[in-house]
Order: C-alpha cells, then structure tokens, then sequence
C-alpha cells in the first residue's frame, strides 16, 4: 500500500504502527481513511485515490 501510495504522490511513506486493530491513512496530520469509519481495509487503488 505504500508503494500504491508513493506512486501518486512521490513523497516517502512512513507506516506508524497501531494498536488494537486501528488503521489510519492521514496526511500533513489530516484524517483521510479511517477502517472503523468505513468498515474495510482500503482495496487496491482506494488508498492511492485519496491523494490524487
């Protein structure tokens, strides 16, 4: 997911691990993707669309 992501944006990526079960996507401190939100790990492609 990562790459996916560094593909649209050509930052580096930094993955912060979690605790109990939380996953994240943010940027600059912003809240892009939220799994509890949404339900789902983001498919392939969802990630890197949050950036484009």
């Amino acid at each position: 997911m990562s790459a996916e992501i560094k593909t649209v944006t050509e930052e580096a990526i930094t993955l912060v691990p979690g605790e109990g079960g939380i996953f994240e996507i943010r940027m600059d401190g912003r809240l892009l993707f939220k799994k509890e939100r949404g339900g789902h790990f983001p498919a392939d492609g969802e990630a890197a669309a949050l950036f484009s």
